[in-house]
């Protein structure tokens, strides 16, 4: 079994920041692709950013300059630096990763969600 656990959200004033972090934990042999979601009410879940195992990375639009995703592979850990937050950045935030299990079987595992709130 693998877990993705996320923490780090909460309330915060526009123009603030806050850090997510999400560990996976379990029989994981690699993790390649580490990303972050989100989902404001009413609305679709979105691509946040994205980093491969060797570090690239890519960013929605909508974040790019004020989000920084970075990982720790010796950890099995993902962050998401925000700066800057709008009250648009409003949503759940989901961790999602790409895991290759012992066995050679690569499966995508999402966390439960942290939600992030900005207040104008």
């Amino acid at each position: 079994q693998v877990q993705l656990v996320e923490s780090g959200g909460g309330l915060v004033q526009a123009g603030g920041s806050l850090r997510l972090s999400c560990v996976a934990s379990g029989r994981i042999f690699r993790i390649d692709t580490m990303a972050w979601y989100r989902q404001a009410p009413g609305k679709q879940r979105e691509l946040v950013a994205a980093i491969t195992r060797g570090g690239s990375t890519n960013y929605a639009d909508s974040v790019k300059g004020r989000f920084t995703i970075s990982r720790d592979n010796a950890k099995n850990t993902v962050y998401l630096e925000m700066n800057s937050l709008k009250p648009e950045d409003t949503a759940v935030y989901y961790c999602n990763a790409a895991i290759v299990r012992p066995w050679g079987v690569t499966s995508d595992h999402w966390g439960q969600g942290t939600q992030v709130a900005v207040s104008s």
